[in-house]
Parts: C-alpha cells; sequence; structure tokens
C-alpha cells in the first residue's frame, strides 16, 4: 500500500506523513532538490526527487501508488513574484491531480486551505457551503487556493477522479521550520515582539490534528467533498493573551486602528524586493485583517470522526519545539 505525500519536508506535510506511517502506510515523499529534510527524520520512506513545475517528475513519483495525498503548496502571504506561486499551486495541483489519476490511484487528496472558502467576517462562522467569489480573495495565495481548489474539484468531476478535499484552517505546532505565517505570530509573540495587536480573528488547529484529518478524509471522506479541518475561532488578542501566557510574559495590550498602519506596510512592502527580506506587514494583511477568518469543522466531526484538540495544546506544543531548536530562548 504505497502513499505518495508531497510537500512532506514542510510543516503540515511532514505531520500527514508521521500520521500516515503509524497507520501501516508505505510512504513515498516527493521533495524538491536541495529542500531541507529536517521534518523527515524517524520517517521510514522513499524520497523522490520532483517539482512541481515539472509533470514529469510528477508521473515518475505517483506511478505505482495506491493513494496520492498533495499537501505541496507555496504558503506565503508575500511573495515577490506571484505568477510563480500561481505556477506551483494552480497548475502544480492539476499536475498532480493527472498524474495520480493516470497512475491508477484509488484515492487523491488535495491540500486546500480554509483561505479557498467563502468568508463571512463578522464573527459568524462559515463553511463548506459558504459562496465564494474570486473578486473576494485578498492576495496571491489566497487567490491560488481558490483557483487550485476550483481547478481540481472540476477536473474531477469531469474525468470522475477519486478526489477528496480538505480544507485546514491556520496550523500551529511543532516542526515549523521556515516558520509559516501563523507560526511566525506564535514564535514573534512568544519572544515578545508583538506589542500591539489589530481587531481580527482566525481559526487556530494543532497541525497533528490537521494530519489526522488527512488521513480520516482519506480512510472515510466522499469523493468530490470539502472538509473543513479547524480548532477554534480566536480573535488576535485572545491569542497573543494564550501565547503570553504559556511563555510567562505579559500580554500586548494596545490595540492600534487599521488606518495607522497602512503607511508602515507601504514603506514594508517597497523594501521588500531592495532588501530581499518579506515584510512584517504588507497591505493584504490589513485589508484580510478587516474580516474574521472564523470556520466551523462540524461537516468533518460529522462525517470523519474528526476531533480537534484544545488550542492550548498547540502553543504548548510550538513554544517547546521552537525552544529545542533553538529558535526561541528559554
Amino acid at each position: 500500500m504505497t502513499t505518495l505525500v508531497t510537500g512532506a519536508t514542510g510543516f503540515v506535510g511532514s505531520a500527514v506523513a508521521r500520521v500516515l506511517a503509524a497507520r501501516g502506510h508505505t510512504l513515498r515523499l516527493l521533495t524538491r532538490p536541495g529542500s531541507d529534510r529536517r521534518n523527515l527524520a524517524g520517517l521510514d520512506a522513499e524520497i523522490v526527487i520532483g517539482d512541481l513545475t515539472d509533470p514529469d517528475s510528477l508521473a515518475r513519483a505517483a506511478a505505482g501508488c495506491r493513494f496520492v495525498v498533495h499537501v505541496a503548496a507555496d504558503y506565503r502571504v508575500w511573495v515577490p513574484d506571484p505568477d510563480a506561486m500561481l505556477r506551483a499551486n494552480v497548475d502544480g495541483a492539476l499536475a498532480m491531480v493527472r498524474a495520480a489519476a493516470k497512475a491508477g490511484a484509488e484515492r487523491i487528496v488535495h491540500t486546500s486551505s480554509v483561505a479557498a472558502l467563502g468568508q463571512i467576517g463578522d464573527g459568524t462562522s462559515a463553511d463548506e457551503t459558504t459562496p465564494a467569489d474570486l473578486a473576494d480573495f485578498v492576495g496571491t495565495y489566497k487567490r491560488s487556493k481558490y483557483l487550485a481548489e476550483r481547478a481540481v474539484l472540476d477536473l474531477a468531476a469531469k474525468e470522475s477522479l477519486p478526489v477528496v478535499v480538505v480544507n485546514p484552517a491556520a496550523p500551529v505546532g511543532p516542526r515549523d521550520i521556515k516558520p509559516t505565517p501563523t507560526g511566525k505570530v506564535i514564535l514573534d509573540a512568544a519572544a515578545g515582539r508583538v506589542p500591539a495587536f489589530i481587531d481580527t480573528g482566525l481559526n487556530i488547529v494543532h497541525v497533528d490534528d490537521v494530519a489526522e484529518g488527512h488521513a480520516l478524509a482519506l480512510e472515510k471522506g466522499r469523493i468530490g467533498e470539502r472538509y473543513v479541518l479547524g480548532g477554534e475561532n480566536m480573535l488576535l488578542k485572545d491569542i497573543l493573551a494564550l501565547v503570553a501566557d504559556v511563555v510567562h510574559r505579559k500580554p500586548p495590550t494596545i490595540q492600534l486602528p487599521e488606518k495607522l498602519l497602512w503607511p508602515a506596510a507601504f514603506v514594508m512592502e517597497k523594501l521588500a524586493p531592495i532588501t530581499g527580506v518579506a515584510p512584517m506587514m504588507t497591505r493584504d494583511h490589513l485589508k484580510m485583517a478587516r474580516k474574521k477568518m472564523f470556520y466551523a469543522s462540524d461537516k468533518a466531526i460529522r462525517e470523519l470522526g474528526y476531533h480537534p484538540r484544545p488550542v492550548r495544546e498547540a502553543v504548548v506544543d510550538a513554544v517547546a519545539w521552537f525552544r529545542a531548536n533553538g529558535m526561541l530562548k528559554a
């Protein structure tokens, strides 16, 4: 029972690979040349080299695999080359699904994101049925995930492919080596580098629960369906307070109005191509923050048996991992 996992060197992908290994899957992991393989430590798996922009490499990776779990994606809020992100996330997803189908895979799980779902934004939880339109999506990443999900589901419907889609919320936990945008918020807050906040909110979930949700979708998900894999909806100020409590710091108490941050975001964006350092804050960040990114996982709980743990455990595990790996001082 060989199962191909793409993106296994990354945060979510490595968690998915470990959950599948524990379930007895024989793993084949697609990695790019030169990828940081620290997250593969201890995994018994076949490593194949390839890239989402190289369809031939995807075909070789999928050959002989019974299952394919496509986790790989470019996950950044700001990118210097938006077209490169679209090629990886949209064209790459389609190429991977086509390769898996041609290889005769019995089940294909496509990792999308809650970023691909419609948003209500007023504190009400959105779900798989919330209407969405491309014009509603702010930033290249969100647009790429929406376009990829639509393209994959359209192809699956047209060609009767065994595709199930999962939509993880913002994952937190161990092995966030980059770190991801959400992980950076946790890391910076734990280090005392977040002195203030704005009025926004998001859904936080333990990365290992997201991984468990992938396995459940592979085993129990209905073909052609989407499943939100979330945890708890929290205001940003409450997330920062939770992190502060875990690391025994005082939480930030200053709430900044959005309009004060626009000049700083503009300057950071202009400097980023010059310095080569991703901006801490962008105008897209501020636009996205206008809506509370709250989601409900009721469908996954009901149909898959998905049961996420309390968010505090995710924060505790993330902080412990950052400390153990020298990214956060004790």
